[in-house]
Parts: structure tokens; C-alpha cells; sequence
């Protein structure tokens, strides 16, 4: 486990996600939304997990409503199939990671949000 990463604020990685989007034409809003339906919060609590430099492991133990279709979320991130990972916490950091990086490969919002068509 690496728990050097669960005591990470989310606000410490959460520009590097908003800069990956950006680069690839996509917005500071569709990263939050990727967050909100991950997690539950609506865009002012997530502002204040943010604000107040929660932890991965406490905004995810904290989250009010994780998404249940975030099962859906398959394939690899770093090397790593995200649906493997065993260990609960990486595999919703891995989760957000690969919601990120379908964001920034152009992949349209209702097939990221694992919506039907």
C-alpha cells in the first residue's frame, strides 16, 4: 500500500488534472463534474475538500454518495487495470485517474460518466 499518497491533498493533484484536461481542450468544469459523479458532492462542498486540503483518504471516506456505476470504470492507468487493483482506496484514486485520463483522450461526457446512450 502507499499510504504516501492517501495523505496527499487532493487539492496538490487537483491542478494537474485540470491542466491535463485543459492541454487537451477540455475544462476545469468537466474535471469538477467527473468529481461530483464520482463522489457525490455537489460543485461547493468539493470546493471546500479542496479549500481545506483533504486528504485522498479522507475525501473518499468522506464523499457523500459514491457513484455505484464507478464499477464500470475499466481499463489501465499507469500500466495498472484499474478494475484489479484490490485495495479499496487505490482503486477509487485509480478510478478518478482514469476518469481524468478518458477526459483529456477526447472521450465524450456520457460515455466517461458511464451513461447510456
Amino acid at each position: 500500500m502507499n499510504h504516501r499518497i492517501y495523505s496527499m491533498a487532493v487539492a496538490s493533484v487537483y491542478p494537474a488534472y485540470v491542466a491535463k484536461a485543459e492541454k487537451k481542450g477540455r475544462t476545469k468544469a468537466e474535471v469538477d463534474e467527473i468529481f461530483r459523479w464520482l463522489t457525490g458532492h455537489s460543485q461547493a462542498s468539493l470546493e471546500a475538500e479542496l479549500a481545506n486540503k483533504t486528504s485522498f483518504e479522507d475525501f473518499f471516506a468522506r464523499a457523500p454518495a459514491m457513484n455505484p456505476d464507478r464499477s464500470l470504470i475499466t481499463g489501465t492507468v499507469c500500466g495498472v487495470r484499474v478494475e484489479n487493483v484490490e485495495e479499496p482506496l487505490m482503486r477509487e484514486i485509480r478510478y478518478l485517474d482514469k476518469l481524468i485520463d478518458e477526459l483529456a483522450k477526447g472521450k465524450a461526457m456520457e460515455k466517461i460518466l458511464r451513461r447510456p446512450t
